[in-house]
Protein backbone atom coordinates (compact mmCIF):
# COMPACT_ATOMS: atom_id res chain seq x y z
CA UNK A 1 0.00 0.00 0.00
CA UNK A 2 1.28 3.09 -0.72
CA UNK A 3 1.38 6.18 2.15
CA UNK A 4 1.31 9.31 0.07
CA UNK A 5 1.88 13.04 2.02
CA UNK A 6 1.06 15.56 1.12
CA UNK A 7 4.35 17.58 -0.38
CA UNK A 8 6.51 20.04 1.56
CA UNK A 9 6.86 23.89 0.80
CA UNK A 10 10.20 22.28 -1.43
CA UNK A 11 7.58 19.80 -2.72
CA UNK A 12 4.68 22.37 -3.69
CA UNK A 13 7.54 24.10 -5.89
CA UNK A 14 7.74 21.34 -8.16
CA UNK A 15 9.42 18.27 -6.63
CA UNK A 16 8.51 14.70 -6.72
CA UNK A 17 8.45 12.50 -4.02
CA UNK A 18 8.87 9.19 -5.01
CA UNK A 19 6.51 6.14 -3.21
CA UNK A 20 8.07 2.79 -2.06
CA UNK A 21 6.16 -0.47 -3.19
CA UNK A 22 6.93 -3.76 -1.60
CA UNK A 23 7.97 -6.77 -3.38
CA UNK A 24 10.33 -5.23 -5.76
CA UNK A 25 8.16 -3.44 -8.01
CA UNK A 26 9.12 -0.31 -9.48
CA UNK A 27 8.61 2.91 -7.42
CA UNK A 28 5.92 5.41 -8.48
CA UNK A 29 5.32 9.25 -8.19
CA UNK A 30 2.84 9.96 -6.00
CA UNK A 31 3.00 13.73 -5.55
CA UNK A 32 4.64 14.85 -8.62
CA UNK A 33 1.78 13.82 -11.14
CA UNK A 34 -0.71 14.97 -9.76
CA UNK A 35 -2.40 18.50 -11.52
CA UNK A 36 -1.65 21.81 -9.64
CA UNK A 37 -4.07 22.45 -7.38
CA UNK A 38 -6.30 25.67 -8.12
CA UNK A 39 -5.61 26.79 -4.39
CA UNK A 40 -2.09 27.04 -3.12
CA UNK A 41 -1.16 24.13 -0.90
CA UNK A 42 -1.07 24.95 2.55
CA UNK A 43 2.28 23.92 3.03
CA UNK A 44 3.64 27.02 0.58
CA UNK A 45 2.95 29.25 3.56
CA UNK A 46 5.43 27.32 5.92
CA UNK A 47 8.83 28.07 6.47
CA UNK A 48 11.43 27.58 4.03
CA UNK A 49 13.55 25.43 6.07
CA UNK A 50 10.65 23.40 7.44
CA UNK A 51 11.85 19.41 7.18
CA UNK A 52 10.59 17.95 4.17
CA UNK A 53 8.19 14.61 4.53
CA UNK A 54 8.72 12.20 2.15
CA UNK A 55 6.44 9.60 0.83
CA UNK A 56 6.55 6.07 3.50
CA UNK A 57 5.19 2.60 2.58
CA UNK A 58 2.48 1.38 4.92
CA UNK A 59 0.55 -2.14 3.94
CA UNK A 60 -0.54 -4.65 6.77
CA UNK A 61 -2.79 -7.18 6.53
CA UNK A 62 -6.41 -6.19 7.38
CA UNK A 63 -8.31 -9.16 9.19
CA UNK A 64 -11.39 -10.33 6.41
CA UNK A 65 -9.48 -8.02 4.03
CA UNK A 66 -6.46 -9.73 2.78
CA UNK A 67 -4.49 -7.91 -0.41
CA UNK A 68 -3.32 -8.82 -3.15
CA UNK A 69 -1.00 -11.98 -2.22
CA UNK A 70 1.78 -10.84 -4.81
CA UNK A 71 2.46 -7.86 -2.57
CA UNK A 72 4.27 -8.98 0.60
CA UNK A 73 2.94 -6.43 3.87
CA UNK A 74 4.66 -4.49 5.70
CA UNK A 75 3.12 -2.92 9.26
CA UNK A 76 1.89 0.42 8.81
CA UNK A 77 3.02 1.52 12.85
CA UNK A 78 6.63 0.19 11.44
CA UNK A 79 6.53 1.81 8.66
CA UNK A 80 5.22 5.40 9.70
CA UNK A 81 7.53 5.52 13.18
CA UNK A 82 10.45 5.63 10.29
CA UNK A 83 8.91 9.39 10.11
CA UNK A 84 11.70 11.65 12.06
CA UNK A 85 10.10 12.90 14.93
CA UNK A 86 10.62 16.57 13.44
CA UNK A 87 8.95 15.75 10.59
CA UNK A 88 6.02 14.46 12.21
CA UNK A 89 5.82 17.77 14.70
CA UNK A 90 5.40 19.83 11.42
CA UNK A 91 2.61 17.92 9.40
CA UNK A 92 0.65 18.35 12.96
CA UNK A 93 0.61 21.93 12.40
CA UNK A 94 -2.32 23.27 11.37
CA UNK A 95 -1.10 25.20 8.10
CA UNK A 96 -4.47 25.75 6.67
CA UNK A 97 -4.84 28.29 9.99
CA UNK A 98 -3.47 31.20 7.82
CA UNK A 99 -5.77 30.29 5.09
CA UNK A 100 -9.05 30.62 7.38
CA UNK A 101 -7.48 34.09 8.78
CA UNK A 102 -7.60 35.59 5.09
CA UNK A 103 -9.97 38.59 4.99
CA UNK A 104 -13.03 37.95 3.72
CA UNK A 105 -14.24 41.66 2.38
CA UNK A 106 -13.98 40.34 -1.45
CA UNK A 107 -16.77 37.32 -0.65
CA UNK A 108 -20.76 36.99 0.44
CA UNK A 109 -21.14 36.77 3.81
CA UNK A 110 -22.57 32.99 5.08
CA UNK A 111 -25.92 33.89 5.75
CA UNK A 112 -26.18 35.56 2.64
CA UNK A 113 -24.48 32.81 0.70
CA UNK A 114 -27.15 29.97 2.55
CA UNK A 115 -29.95 32.71 1.70
CA UNK A 116 -28.69 32.42 -2.00
CA UNK A 117 -28.56 28.97 -2.31
CA UNK A 118 -32.25 28.02 -0.88
CA UNK A 119 -33.39 31.53 -2.91
CA UNK A 120 -35.40 28.64 -4.93
CA UNK A 121 -37.76 27.95 -2.01
CA UNK A 122 -37.30 31.22 0.17
CA UNK A 123 -38.70 33.41 -2.45
CA UNK A 124 -41.88 31.28 -3.49
CA UNK A 125 -42.84 31.00 0.59
CA UNK A 126 -41.77 34.96 1.07
CA UNK A 127 -44.34 36.14 -2.19
CA UNK A 128 -47.28 34.63 0.08
CA UNK A 129 -46.91 36.75 2.81
CA UNK A 130 -46.92 40.05 0.48
CA UNK A 131 -50.16 41.59 0.50
CA UNK A 132 -52.66 39.01 1.66
CA UNK A 133 -55.24 38.61 4.57
CA UNK A 134 -54.30 35.99 7.41
CA UNK A 135 -57.01 33.57 6.65
CA UNK A 136 -57.16 29.89 5.07
CA UNK A 137 -56.44 30.36 2.12
CA UNK A 138 -52.86 31.59 3.23
CA UNK A 139 -52.49 28.18 4.91
CA UNK A 140 -53.77 26.11 1.71
CA UNK A 141 -51.05 28.51 -0.10
CA UNK A 142 -48.57 27.42 2.27
CA UNK A 143 -49.46 23.56 2.91
CA UNK A 144 -48.40 23.23 -1.18
CA UNK A 145 -45.43 25.55 -0.85
CA UNK A 146 -43.83 23.54 1.99
CA UNK A 147 -45.31 19.71 0.34
CA UNK A 148 -42.96 21.34 -3.16
CA UNK A 149 -40.22 22.00 -0.90
CA UNK A 150 -39.92 18.70 -0.14
CA UNK A 151 -40.38 19.03 3.05
CA UNK A 152 -42.91 16.27 3.42
CA UNK A 153 -46.37 15.57 4.32
CA UNK A 154 -45.44 14.49 8.15
CA UNK A 155 -43.36 17.68 8.57
CA UNK A 156 -46.16 19.94 7.00
CA UNK A 157 -49.08 18.90 8.81
CA UNK A 158 -47.02 19.28 12.16
CA UNK A 159 -46.05 23.05 11.43
CA UNK A 160 -48.68 24.20 10.03
CA UNK A 161 -51.03 22.93 12.48
CA UNK A 162 -48.80 24.77 15.47
CA UNK A 163 -48.69 27.70 12.89
CA UNK A 164 -53.13 27.66 13.26
CA UNK A 165 -52.89 27.14 16.97
CA UNK A 166 -50.42 30.14 17.56
CA UNK A 167 -52.61 32.65 15.15
CA UNK A 168 -55.52 31.80 16.51
CA UNK A 169 -54.04 31.70 20.42
CA UNK A 170 -52.24 35.17 19.82
CA UNK A 171 -54.33 36.75 17.62
CA UNK A 172 -52.28 37.19 14.84
CA UNK A 173 -53.76 39.65 11.72
CA UNK A 174 -50.43 40.50 9.98
CA UNK A 175 -49.13 38.44 7.37
CA UNK A 176 -45.73 39.42 8.18
CA UNK A 177 -46.06 38.66 11.88
CA UNK A 178 -47.10 35.12 10.64
CA UNK A 179 -43.98 34.39 8.93
CA UNK A 180 -42.05 35.14 11.67
CA UNK A 181 -43.97 32.88 13.71
CA UNK A 182 -43.52 30.22 11.19
CA UNK A 183 -39.38 31.05 10.75
CA UNK A 184 -39.86 30.25 14.63
CA UNK A 185 -41.29 27.18 14.82
CA UNK A 186 -39.19 25.74 11.69
CA UNK A 187 -36.34 26.44 13.79
CA UNK A 188 -37.74 24.38 16.38
CA UNK A 189 -39.08 22.14 14.47
CA UNK A 190 -34.98 21.56 13.07
CA UNK A 191 -33.53 22.15 16.44
CA UNK A 192 -33.05 17.80 16.74
CA UNK A 193 -30.93 17.74 14.18
CA UNK A 194 -28.01 20.63 14.81
CA UNK A 195 -25.56 19.06 16.46
CA UNK A 196 -22.04 20.24 17.36
CA UNK A 197 -19.21 17.43 16.05
CA UNK A 198 -17.11 16.28 18.61
CA UNK A 199 -13.51 16.20 17.24
CA UNK A 200 -12.14 14.22 20.74
CA UNK A 201 -9.24 15.18 22.92
CA UNK A 202 -6.11 12.86 23.64
CA UNK A 203 -7.56 9.89 21.17
CA UNK A 204 -7.62 9.38 17.62
CA UNK A 205 -10.62 9.61 16.16
CA UNK A 206 -12.14 7.91 12.75
CA UNK A 207 -14.32 9.30 11.12
CA UNK A 208 -16.36 6.60 8.04
CA UNK A 209 -17.69 8.59 4.99
CA UNK A 210 -19.89 7.46 2.53
CA UNK A 211 -22.66 8.24 0.16
CA UNK A 212 -23.65 7.66 -3.35
CA UNK A 213 -21.58 8.59 -6.55
CA UNK A 214 -21.46 12.52 -6.80
CA UNK A 215 -23.00 13.33 -4.05
CA UNK A 216 -19.73 15.54 -2.92
CA UNK A 217 -17.67 13.36 -0.64
CA UNK A 218 -14.29 13.36 -1.59
CA UNK A 219 -14.65 17.21 -2.19
CA UNK A 220 -16.45 17.06 1.44
CA UNK A 221 -13.50 15.20 2.91
CA UNK A 222 -10.86 18.11 1.74
CA UNK A 223 -12.96 20.45 3.23
CA UNK A 224 -13.46 18.82 6.64
CA UNK A 225 -9.73 18.31 6.26
CA UNK A 226 -9.35 22.30 5.95
CA UNK A 227 -11.94 23.12 8.75
CA UNK A 228 -10.54 20.85 10.96
CA UNK A 229 -6.64 21.73 10.68
CA UNK A 230 -7.83 25.22 11.38
CA UNK A 231 -9.20 24.62 14.91
CA UNK A 232 -5.48 22.36 15.48
CA UNK A 233 -6.17 19.37 15.01
CA UNK A 234 -3.53 16.81 12.90
CA UNK A 235 -5.49 14.38 10.18
CA UNK A 236 -4.76 11.76 7.91
CA UNK A 237 -7.11 10.69 4.78
CA UNK A 238 -7.90 7.15 4.06
CA UNK A 239 -8.47 6.67 0.03
CA UNK A 240 -10.67 4.15 0.84
CA UNK A 241 -12.38 4.67 -3.06
CA UNK A 242 -10.42 2.50 -5.23
CA UNK A 243 -12.89 1.43 -7.33
CA UNK A 244 -13.38 5.10 -9.14
CA UNK A 245 -11.54 6.15 -12.11
CA UNK A 246 -8.94 9.11 -10.38
CA UNK A 247 -10.82 9.13 -7.02
CA UNK A 248 -7.11 7.93 -5.23
CA UNK A 249 -5.43 11.19 -7.07
CA UNK A 250 -8.43 13.19 -6.23
CA UNK A 251 -8.04 12.74 -2.60
CA UNK A 252 -4.35 12.86 -2.61
CA UNK A 253 -4.46 16.01 -4.16
CA UNK A 254 -7.20 17.52 -1.64
CA UNK A 255 -4.15 16.29 0.83
CA UNK A 256 -1.22 18.34 -1.45
CA UNK A 257 -3.94 21.13 -1.01
CA UNK A 258 -3.89 20.81 3.34
CA UNK A 259 -0.76 19.38 3.77
CA UNK A 260 -2.27 16.27 4.87
CA UNK A 261 -0.84 12.40 4.80
CA UNK A 262 -3.29 10.11 2.42
CA UNK A 263 -3.25 6.79 3.05
CA UNK A 264 -3.60 5.13 -0.56
CA UNK A 265 -3.55 1.78 -2.60
CA UNK A 266 -3.91 1.86 -6.14
CA UNK A 267 -6.55 -0.88 -6.72
CA UNK A 268 -7.13 -3.50 -4.11
CA UNK A 269 -9.41 -4.31 -1.17
CA UNK A 270 -10.78 -0.93 0.83
CA UNK A 271 -11.34 -3.04 4.00
CA UNK A 272 -7.37 -2.96 3.83
CA UNK A 273 -6.93 0.82 3.50
CA UNK A 274 -9.32 1.70 6.12
CA UNK A 275 -7.51 -0.95 8.52
CA UNK A 276 -3.82 0.89 7.62
CA UNK A 277 -4.76 4.19 7.72
CA UNK A 278 -6.48 3.51 11.24
CA UNK A 279 -3.16 2.28 12.70
CA UNK A 280 -1.43 4.62 10.84
CA UNK A 281 -3.18 7.38 12.30
CA UNK A 282 -3.13 6.00 16.06
CA UNK A 283 1.12 5.28 15.43
CA UNK A 284 1.62 9.50 14.66
CA UNK A 285 -1.33 10.35 16.83
CA UNK A 286 -3.50 11.86 14.41
CA UNK A 287 -6.34 13.61 15.82
CA UNK A 288 -8.43 12.18 13.46
CA UNK A 289 -8.66 9.93 10.53
CA UNK A 290 -11.45 10.13 7.74
CA UNK A 291 -11.62 7.33 5.90
CA UNK A 292 -13.50 7.80 1.94
CA UNK A 293 -15.32 5.28 0.81
CA UNK A 294 -16.30 4.36 -2.80
CA UNK A 295 -19.77 5.53 -4.10
CA UNK A 296 -22.90 3.10 -3.90
CA UNK A 297 -26.49 2.98 -4.30
CA UNK A 298 -28.79 0.96 -1.56
CA UNK A 299 -29.93 -0.67 -3.86
CA UNK A 300 -26.62 -2.30 -4.96
CA UNK A 301 -26.80 -5.47 -1.94
CA UNK A 302 -23.24 -6.54 -1.97
CA UNK A 303 -21.72 -3.13 -2.24
CA UNK A 304 -24.01 -2.34 0.82
CA UNK A 305 -22.45 -5.34 2.09
CA UNK A 306 -19.02 -4.39 1.35
CA UNK A 307 -19.36 -0.97 3.31
CA UNK A 308 -20.09 -3.36 6.59
CA UNK A 309 -17.03 -4.96 6.08
CA UNK A 310 -15.08 -1.98 6.41
CA UNK A 311 -16.89 -0.97 9.51
CA UNK A 312 -15.89 -4.32 10.98
CA UNK A 313 -12.73 -4.19 10.03
CA UNK A 314 -12.12 -0.44 10.98
CA UNK A 315 -13.48 -1.83 14.36
CA UNK A 316 -10.58 -4.73 14.28
CA UNK A 317 -7.94 -1.52 13.96
CA UNK A 318 -9.61 0.37 16.59
CA UNK A 319 -12.14 -1.74 19.23
CA UNK A 320 -13.97 1.68 19.80
CA UNK A 321 -13.70 2.74 15.88
CA UNK A 322 -15.20 4.01 13.66
CA UNK A 323 -16.27 6.86 16.44
CA UNK A 324 -18.34 8.50 13.67
CA UNK A 325 -20.10 7.66 10.66
CA UNK A 326 -21.15 10.55 8.15
CA UNK A 327 -23.26 10.12 5.51
CA UNK A 328 -23.06 12.99 2.86
CA UNK A 329 -26.43 13.74 1.22
CA UNK A 330 -26.77 15.92 -2.50
CA UNK A 331 -29.46 18.45 -1.59
CA UNK A 332 -30.65 18.75 -5.00
CA UNK A 333 -32.07 14.53 -4.34
CA UNK A 334 -35.36 16.14 -2.84
CA UNK A 335 -36.99 13.07 -1.04
CA UNK A 336 -34.53 10.70 -2.83
CA UNK A 337 -32.29 11.58 0.34
CA UNK A 338 -34.54 10.04 2.43
CA UNK A 339 -34.38 7.04 1.11
CA UNK A 340 -31.07 7.03 1.00
CA UNK A 341 -30.48 8.47 4.95
CA UNK A 342 -32.76 5.69 6.14
CA UNK A 343 -30.85 2.74 4.00
CA UNK A 344 -27.14 3.68 4.93
CA UNK A 345 -28.69 4.04 8.58
CA UNK A 346 -29.73 0.16 8.59
CA UNK A 347 -26.58 -0.70 6.96
CA UNK A 348 -24.29 1.24 8.96
CA UNK A 349 -25.81 3.41 11.88
CA UNK A 350 -25.18 6.43 11.16
CA UNK A 351 -23.95 9.68 13.59
CA UNK A 352 -24.43 12.90 11.45
CA UNK A 353 -24.91 14.12 8.25
CA UNK A 354 -23.22 16.34 5.46
CA UNK A 355 -25.35 18.10 3.09
CA UNK A 356 -23.97 19.60 0.35
CA UNK A 357 -24.87 21.48 -3.31
CA UNK A 358 -27.40 23.63 -2.11
CA UNK A 359 -26.58 25.94 -4.32
CA UNK A 360 -30.05 27.73 -5.42
CA UNK A 361 -31.41 24.71 -7.18
CA UNK A 362 -32.19 22.59 -4.25
CA UNK A 363 -35.28 23.14 -2.48
CA UNK A 364 -34.12 22.81 1.04
CA UNK A 365 -36.94 21.03 2.46
CA UNK A 366 -35.85 17.81 2.87
CA UNK A 367 -34.32 18.35 6.41
CA UNK A 368 -37.53 19.11 7.64
CA UNK A 369 -38.49 15.52 6.36
CA UNK A 370 -35.15 13.66 8.08
CA UNK A 371 -37.05 15.91 11.37
CA UNK A 372 -40.03 15.19 11.30
CA UNK A 373 -39.16 11.21 10.58
CA UNK A 374 -40.90 11.21 7.44
CA UNK A 375 -41.19 7.78 5.80
CA UNK A 376 -39.52 5.88 8.91
CA UNK A 377 -36.19 7.17 8.87
CA UNK A 378 -34.32 8.53 11.30
CA UNK A 379 -33.31 11.68 12.65
CA UNK A 380 -29.82 11.70 11.80
CA UNK A 381 -28.09 15.19 13.03
CA UNK A 382 -26.74 17.21 10.51
CA UNK A 383 -23.21 18.56 11.20
CA UNK A 384 -22.32 20.45 8.06
CA UNK A 385 -23.98 21.95 5.10
CA UNK A 386 -22.09 23.31 2.01
CA UNK A 387 -23.53 26.06 -0.33
CA UNK A 388 -20.40 26.23 -3.23
CA UNK A 389 -17.05 24.89 -4.08
CA UNK A 390 -14.76 26.87 -1.70
CA UNK A 391 -13.17 25.79 1.61
CA UNK A 392 -15.77 28.33 3.38
CA UNK A 393 -18.40 26.89 1.53
CA UNK A 394 -19.23 23.83 3.91
CA UNK A 395 -20.42 25.41 7.54
CA UNK A 396 -21.77 23.33 10.47
CA UNK A 397 -25.84 23.29 10.77
CA UNK A 398 -27.15 25.93 12.61
CA UNK A 399 -31.35 25.50 12.43
CA UNK A 400 -32.62 29.02 13.17
CA UNK A 401 -30.39 30.21 10.50
CA UNK A 402 -31.24 27.58 8.00
CA UNK A 403 -34.87 27.95 8.65
CA UNK A 404 -34.54 31.66 8.00
CA UNK A 405 -32.96 31.36 4.59
CA UNK A 406 -35.29 28.38 3.65
CA UNK A 407 -38.07 30.97 4.50
CA UNK A 408 -36.59 33.75 2.59
CA UNK A 409 -36.24 35.50 6.14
Amino acid sequence: MDAVLAPSASQASGATSQTAVQGGQKSVSAAGTLPQPAVAPAATQAPAAAPEIGAVSARSEAPQAPAAPATPLVSATSAVTAISETAAAAEQTPAASSTAQRPKSDRKSWLARLKDGLSRTGSNISSLFVGVKVDENLFEELETALIMADAGMEATESLLGKLRNKVKKERIEDAQTVKHALRDLLAEHLAPLEKQFDAGAGQTRVVMIAGVNGAGKTTSIGKLAHHFQAQGHSVLLAAGDTFRAAAREQLIEWGSRNNVAVIAQDGGDPAAVAFDAVNAGRARKASIVMVDTAGRLPTQLHLMEELKKIKRVIGKADGDAPHEILLVVDGNTGQNAISQIKAFDAALTLTGLVVTKLDGTAKGGTLAAVAAGSQGVRPVPVYWIGVGESLQDLQPFVASEFAGALLGD
